[in-house]
């Protein structure tokens, strides 16, 4: 074991909750939980959202590319911001910004009001992601990283599963417009309920320096820059397509919004039941294999999206989708095992800035080509996805990243 691992393994050990998780992972990922429950009553449907307040497909093109360009540009600010300022004074900053976007969402007249307040509202979505990777990494040594990624995430995508099911059926009763600003109302309160969850948090500050980005870039380990090549391919696969998911099982298939509801739902749940089977396996059999089985779901996602011409094949299509999940407790594992300690929030911070920036035009080619044929922006996702899928099983070996 190497020094620096013996000395995390050593380290002040916070306390856990009366469940047995440790007390950061628990409060960190409690508030990925409350406010999710909010958001994702009406995340899902913002495009039909805009779709109601004006907006064209190229325009709900380019909201699905700004929001790809703010993930990439608040990243590694985000992880500066967790490094410097310490995780809980980190988090509760976003927090309050994504408040203000919230505002913005419930209170804009019309749709380019949701491109400001899209602005505010992905503080929270992204900027908090460095320090949540950061929190887990301080607090688990490095065996179980992988099983606190899996808590987290498990946590994440429970709200997922309810708030779609909820949304739709507030929609379906009130229409777009008034379900989705209810369903912000009922965000702003959870919100408020968030804060003081925030405050469990208690890390030592990282050691401070002044290294710059370029440093932190070349602090990056080579496999990490292979990982990060071939996961651009697979989230460009995923960019060009997923925005327009609802619009073409609505608008397309004929899907009625509730129904929809129940499609994520599918998708969510799924993803939440192999969570911990795939973790599982992963630690006695090596994170590769499931990092492949879930970039390959990629790339069959959007392409029976668009075989499916029944809500059967629909869902059958959407546990596939659940499936991409496989893979992610590993691959974030495989993130924060290869950071420098000491640089840890910054290098997931720029790991996704690089990412995001990369992907940004995906959504906006996606409009274009929905332009020529709705069908076309997820049958080319499921080309790149296949690529990205090869990519990372030639360049990335196992025995560096298990």
């Amino acid at each position: 074991m190497r020094g620096e691992e013996i000395l995390e393994a050593t380290a002040h050990q916070p306390p856990t909750t009366s469940l047995g998780i440790e007390r950061n992972v628990a409060a960190a990922s409690g508030a990925v939980f409350l406010v999710g429950l909010g958001e994702e009553l009406w995340k899902k449907y913002l495009p039909k959202y805009l779709e109601s307040l004006g907006a064209s497909v190229p325009i709900i093109g380019l909201f699905g590319t700004s929001e790809d360009f703010f993930d990439a540009l608040y990243q590694y600010p985000g992880g500066w911001l967790a490094d410097h300022w310490g995780r809980r004074r980190a988090f509760l900053t976003f927090l309050v910004t994504a408040l203000a976007g919230y505002l913005i969402y419930l209170l804009g007249p019309s749709w380019p009001f949701l491109f400001l307040g899209l602005a505010f509202v992905m503080t929270w979505q992204s900027m908090a992601s460095p320090a949540i990777f950061a929190t887990i990494g301080d607090a688990l040594p490095k065996e179980r990283r992988a099983m606190g990624f899996t808590f987290q995430s498990m946590l994440k995508r429970i709200p997922m599963v309810v708030s779609p099911l909820l949304g739709g059926i507030l929609i379906g009763a009130l229409g777009i417009k008034f379900g989705v600003r209810l369903g912000l109302l009922i965000t702003l309160a959870l919100v408020g309920i968030t804060f003081p969850v925030l405050f469990a948090i208690n890390l030592p500050m990282p050691h401070m320096d002044t290294m710059k980005i370029h440093g932190v870039w070349q602090s990056f380990n080579p496999i990490l820059k292979r990982l990060l090549l071939s996961d651009i391919v697979i989230r460009t696969c995923e960019g060009m397509a997923d925005i327009f998911t609802v619009l073409y099982v609505t608008n397309v298939t004929g899907i009625t919004i509730p129904q929809y509801g129940v499609l994520v739902a599918v998708q969510l749940l799924t993803s939440i039941l192999i969570y911990l089977p795939a973790v599982k396996i992963a630690d006695r059999v090596g994170r590769k294999p499931f990092v492949i089985a879930a970039f390959l779901c990629f790339a069959l996602f959007p392409v029976t999206v668009v075989l499916a011409h029944s809500f059967v094949w629909l869902v059958s299509a959407f546990v596939i989708g659940g499936l991409r999940e496989i893979g992610e407790p590993s691959r974030k594992a495989m993130i924060v095992d290869l950071a420098e300690r000491q640089l840890r929030g910054r290098t997931v911070g720029l790991y996704y800035l690089v990412r995001s920036f990369s992907i940004t035009p995906a959504s906006a080619i996606g409009g274009v080509l929905w332009r020529i044929r709705p069908q076309l922006p997820f049958i080319t996702a499921g080309i790149i996805g296949i690529i990205g899928t090869f990519l990372f099983s030639a360049t990335v070996h196992e025995r560096y990243v298990s």
